[in-house]
């Protein structure tokens, strides 16, 4: 049974902002940290700088020999259970981090030459470079560092989405940067048949590791070393029939080995290496999961567009209705806009609670019409209105969402209506509006729903939104 269906939700995995795990088993998925690395958030600002305080301080005392206090920090790192992430076959169970395992994290890291020789700059590079440590551990550490940023995102996911917490629940051991300790404190969240649970964005999760020890090994260690020895000409250098020279990945494996010491050896002879695979990575992005590997990974159905379209359209208009209109409008476009726009939140109060928004979306965007609108003007948040009115829709309702923008919550936003007798002078007013530097907002009717959701059905790969880059487009070049 998975989230959705213990808390009865009405919603799938595509309308869903975090992971709908299993409540009783794993998910074979990880938490990378370098995907938190792409959220332009300040939410995951909080988590890269959490994970990096950490790793800093155990190299530290490493460094020092404070074996004691290097123990003592790895020691709190402990089975994430209550995310349901990992590689347990049967029941949540964990099966990276653990007392015993703790100190053989620590006795790998202090042996490891590429922690004493500096090597080491982030946690990911223990991948690379140290003796038992795989993506599986590196998740679950990272899980561990993350884990009060990730307490927070559930209390508000349960907040937006109506799922039930439980007061003065353990929160687990959680790492405070600034006196580099760690502490835990009660804090309210689901439980589940007497288990705590913790959701997880689906945004920062993985099938893969960004960084990869074999792929470093294959693609870039033994790719350097055959250049060398083309170079040198040695004897490892074969002459073809057609006249090429070749030096093969066996013969190169023969003589140098293969393996993580390998790796250091080669790594510390060679730092360039090294710098031009973090260099690569840091240039190519490996995106969230799509809808489809989601749907894959947690044996869940993809988005079904008509249906999530059609329980839009066939609310009937009236303020009666406005509850269950904001509801359906926000389960399609956190399909919709999936990965650009994530942690929805319904109701999103600014001064002080004077004033609120019926949808907020970060804009987390790395890619398409939502990462160049963050490149070009202030859209950390985008704010979306939903007016189920049988009347026309006319300046107050773009006059009060005009009045939510701000140089640092974002200047865009959505209205999203039923219909409006006249869209073209709608479309002219949001023009006045962008012209009197207040904002830009776009207009959004069924039809256009009908429109956008057309395009996403018929796009294989991620949306690149056209149609919304053409309606804005009309707000900045007319």
């Amino acid at each position: 049974m998975r989230v959705s269906e213990h808390f009865n939700l009405g919603l799938t995995q595509p309308s869903l902002d975090f992971v709908d795990v299993d409540i009783e088993r794993d998910l074979k998925v990880f938490v990378d940290p370098r995907s938190l690395r792409l959220l332009p958030s300040q939410w995951g600002a909080e988590c890269v700088s959490l994970v990096q305080n950490f790793f800093q301080a155990v190299l530290t005392a490493i460094a020092g020999e404070h074996n004691d206090a290097a123990r003592q920090l790895l020691s709190h790192l402990k089975e994430p259970n209550e995310t349901h992430l990992g590689l347990s076959r049967e029941k949540a169970r964990g099966r990276a981090l653990g007392t015993e395992s703790a100190y053989d994290l620590w006795e790998a890291l202090s042996k490891s030459d590429a922690v004493k020789s500096g090597l080491l700059e982030d946690l990911e590079d223990t991948i690379l470079m140290v003796e038992g440590i795989g993506p599986d551990i590196v998740s679950d550490i990272t899980t561990n560092l993350i884990r009060e940023p990730l307490i927070a995102y559930t209390q508000d996911a349960c907040t937006a989405y109506g799922i039930p917490m439980a007061s003065e629940v353990d929160s687990g051991p959680l790492w405070d940067p600034t006196h580099q300790s760690w502490h835990s404190e009660y804090v309210r969240l689901p439980v589940v048949e007497g288990r705590k649970l913790l959701l997880v964005p689906k945004v920062i999760v993985r099938r893969h590791m960004a960084y990869d020890q074999g792929e470093y090994y294959r693609d870039y260690i033994l790719e350097h070393l055959k250049k060398e020895e083309l170079e040198a000409g040695s004897a490892l250098v074969k002459l073809l029939k057609n006249g090429e020279v070749r030096v093969t990945k066996k013969d190169l494996e023969m003589k140098y080995g293969r393996g993580k010491k390998v790796i250091v050896r080669e790594t510390r002879r060679n730092p360039e290496i090294l710098a031009r695979y973090r260099n690569d990575k840091r240039n190519i992005v490996r995106p969230p999961l799509t809808h489809h590997s989601l749907a894959n990974d947690t044996d869940t159905p993809p988005p079904d567009w008509d249906t999530l379209l059609h329980n839009v359209l066939t609310v009937a208009p009236g303020n009666e209705n406005a509850t269950t209109y904001h509801h359906a409008v926000q389960a399609l476009l956190t399909a919709l806009f999936y990965p650009s726009l994530v942690s929805p939140q319904r109701e999103f109060q600014i001064h002080e609670g004077r004033k609120r928004v019926d949808i907020t979306f970060t804009n987390a965007a790395f890619e398409g019409f939502f990462e160049w609108l963050s490149r070009h003007y202030p859209s950390q948040y985008i704010f979306v209105e939903c007016k189920n009115y049988t009347k026309e829709i006319n300046n107050p309702e773009l006059d009060q969402l005009a009045g939510r923008f701000s140089p640092n919550r974002g200047k865009i936003g959505l209205i999203v209506c039923r219909r409006f007798d006249d869209k073209e002078l709608f479309i002219k007013r949001c023009l006045d509006t962008a012209h009197d530097d207040r904002g830009f907002i776009v207009p959004l009717d069924d039809e256009d729903l009908r429109e956008l959701v057309e395009e996403v059905k018929s796009i294989l790969r991620r949306p690149e939104y056209y149609f919304l880059r053409k309606r804005f487009e009309r707000l900045i070049m007319s």
